[in-house]
C-alpha cells in the first residue's frame, strides 16, 4: 500500500521466470556447436578434429593435391580437364562473392566472364594489331570487368529478389547480343562506316598466349599451374574479406538487409562493391580462358555456361570457399566422366543405389524395393524372349560385365529411339506420381518406377551424352538439394518457412 494505493504486481522478465531462457537468443542455433562436440562414435570424433583445423590448412592441402596432377600424368586431355576444372572454380569464387556473401542473384555474371576474356583478346591479337604484354593486359581486364559490374549494379542496388535476376538477365543478354553482332558496330548508327570489334559470330582468333615478362606459357600443362597460382591467390585474398568487417557486412546483407541498414551498414555501397569484386575475379578467369584457347567466341560465353556454373555454386554450398572447390571438382569431373556411356551407366546407378539408402526406411523395404525391380526386370525380359522378340532385339548400349548383364535384364527393342521418347514422358509423370503416395504404396509404385528409369536410361538417355549429362546433374542437385539444403559444405540456417 502507498497513500492507500494498492501498487500492482509488476510482472517479471521472460528471463527470470526459467532458469536458462534468454531473450532475444535462438539456443538451438547458440548451442550448435556444443552439441556437435557431444556427438558419439568415430564419425563424431573426425567430425570435431575438422571443426577444429583451421581452414587455410584445407585450402593449402588442396593445392598441395592439385600441383601433383601433373607429377601423375601427362595425358593432355587429363590436364585439359584439370585446368577447366580450376577454371570453374575461380568463376565459382567470383560468383560466390555476389550470391553466397551478399546474398544477391545475379544471372549475368557469366557476360563478366565473356567481357574479361574479348578485353584481352582486343589487347593481345591481330585483331586491332595490339600484342601488349600480359602484365599490363590482365590488370587491365580485371579493371575494366570491375567497372563494367559496378556500372550494372550502380542502377539496380535499390533492387533485390527476383526484380535483380530481371536486370542482370536482361545484361546477360544484351551482352551475348552485342558481341555475337559486334562486326559491323557504327557510332550510333550515323553514317556509314562501320568497324569490326567483337568479329561477331566469327570471334576472336590467333590470341596471344600469356607471356609474363618474358616466361611464356604456352602448354596446357604450364596453364594448368599458372591458373591454379591464381584461383589460390583469389581464394586467400577472398578469405580475407571473408573473416574481414566486409565480410561480416556482406552476410549480414544476406540475411536480412533492412535489419543491416536499420544496423547503419551501407547496403547499397556494399551491393556495388560485391558485384564490382564478383565481375573483377570473372574477368580475370576470361583471361585465362582466352589465353589457353587462343580464339574467343560470344557462344562460350552463353546460358548453359551460367548453369553450370550456378550448378556448382549450389552443389558446394553457397557462402562457402571450401564449396567452391568441392562443387566445381564434381560437377566438371561428372560432366566429363558422363561423355562415355559406360562412365554415364557406372554413375547413374551409384546415383541411384546411394539415393535408395539414403532414402528408404525402414531397411526391409529397401530391399524389397531393389529386389523387386531387379526382379521385375528379369521378369519382363523372359515374357519378351518368349512373346514378343522384337523387345529384346536391339543392340546393347555399353560393353564390359555390366553391359551383358543390362543386356539380360533390361528390355532393348528393335527401335529405341521412339519407344525412348514415349517411356521418358511416362517416366516424367510416375516420378510426379511417386510424390502423392506415402509409406508402403510409396515403395511399391517405386519399384516399377526404378525400371522404367533404367529402361529410358538405356535405350534412350545414355546415346545423347550432350543432353542426358546436363539431366543427370539436374537430377543430382534434386537429390541434394532434398538431403542438404545448404549444399555440401554451405552452413546450414534457421529461415522463417
Amino acid at each position: 500500500m502507498d497513500g492507500g494505493q494498492e501498487i500492482p504486481d509488476i510482472p517479471a522478465r521472460p528471463d527470470e521466470g526459467e532458469p536458462g531462457i534468454r531473450v532475444g537468443v535462438d539456443d538451438w542455433v547458440a548451442t550448435h556447436e556444443q552439441r556437435q562436440e557431444q556427438l558419439p562414435g568415430v564419425f563424431g570424433r573426425i567430425q570435431r578434429e575438422i571443426g577444429r583445423t583451421p581452414r587455410p590448412a584445407f585450402y593449402a592441402a588442396f593445392g598441395i593435391a592439385a600441383a601433383l596432377l601433373p607429377v601423375f600424368t601427362s595425358n593432355g586431355y587429363v590436364l585439359r580437364v584439370g585446368f577447366d576444372t580450376v577454371l570453374y572454380m575461380l568463376l565459382c569464387l567470383g560468383l560466390n562473392v555476389v550470391v553466397g556473401y551478399a546474398g544477391l542473384l545475379d544471372l549475368g555474371y557469366v557476360a563478366f566472364f565473356g567481357f574479361g576474356a574479348y578485353v584481352y583478346a582486343m589487347l593481345a591479337s591481330p585483331h586491332f594489331g595490339l600484342h601488349w604484354d600480359t602484365l599490363f593486359v590482365v590488370p587491365i581486364a580485371v579493371v575494366a570487368t570491375g567497372i563494367l559490374g559496378f556500372l550494372v549494379a550502380l542502377p539496380s542496388r535499390r533492387l533485390i529478389g527476383d526484380y535483380l535476376a530481371i536486370v542482370t538477365l536482361f545484361f546477360g543478354q544484351l551482352f551475348y547480343t552485342v558481341f555475337q553482332n559486334g562486326s559491323r558496330i557504327s557510332l550510333l548508327g550515323i553514317g556509314h562506316h562501320s568497324w569490326d570489334v567483337t568479329g561477331g559470330p566469327n570471334g576472336i582468333v590467333n590470341i596471344d598466349n600469356w607471356d609474363l615478362g618474358g616466361l611464356k606459357i604456352g602448354s596446357v600443362q604450364a596453364y594448368y599451374y599458372t591458373a591454379l597460382v591464381v584461383f589460390l591467390i583469389s581464394l586467400f585474398a577472398i578469405y580475407l574479406v571473408d573473416i574481414s568487417r566486409t565480410g561480416r557486412a556482406w552476410k549480414s546483407l544476406r540475411e536480412d538487409p533492412l535489419a543491416a541498414e536499420l544496423m547503419g551498414i551501407p547496403v547499397n555501397r556494399l551491393k556495388l562493391v560485391a558485384f564490382a569484386v564478383s565481375a573483377g575475379i570473372g574477368g580475370l578467369a576470361g583471361t585465362l580462358f582466352a589465353g589457353l584457347n587462343t580464339a574467343v567466341f560470344a557462344a562460350d560465353f552463353y546460358t548453359p555456361t551460367l548453369i553450370i556454373i550456378y550448378a556448382m555454386l549450389i552443389l558446394g554450398g553457397a557462402g562457402s570457399l571450401g564449396g567452391v572447390i568441392i562443387g566445381a571438382f564434381v560437377v566438371n569431373v561428372s560432366l566429363e566422366a558422363l561423355r562415355t556411356p559406360g562412365h554415364a551407366t557406372w554413375i547413374f546407378f551409384i546415383v541411384i543405389l546411394a539415393t535408395l539408402i539414403a532414402k528408404v526406411r525402414p531397411w526391409r523395404w529397401l530391399f524389397i524395393v531393389v529386389g523387386g525391380t531387379i526382379g521385375l526386370g528379369y521378369l519382363l525380359t523372359a515374357i519378351a524372349n518368349e512373346w514378343f522378340p522384337r523387345w529384346t532385339a536391339g543392340p546393347p548400349t555399353i560393353g564390359g560385365w555390366l553391359g551383358t548383364w543390362l543386356d539380360q535384364w533390361v528390355l532393348h527393342p528393335s527401335n529405341p529411339t521412339q519407344i525412348g521418347n514415349i517411356a521418358f514422358i511416362l517416366l516424367v509423370f510416375a516420378v510426379l506420381g511417386l510424390t502423392l503416395l506415402h509409406g508402403w504404396k510409396l515403395w511399391l509404385a517405386m519399384i516399377p518406377t526404378l525400371y522404367l528409369a533404367c529402361f529410358t536410361w538405356i535405350n534412350r538417355l545414355v546415346v545423347e551424352p550432350s543432353i542426358t549429362r546436363l539431366i543427370l546433374i539436374g537430377v543430382i542437385l534434386i537429390v541434394l538439394m532434398n538431403a542438404r539444403p545448404q549444399g555440401l559444405l554451405g552452413a546450414a540456417r534457421v529461415e522463417i518457412a
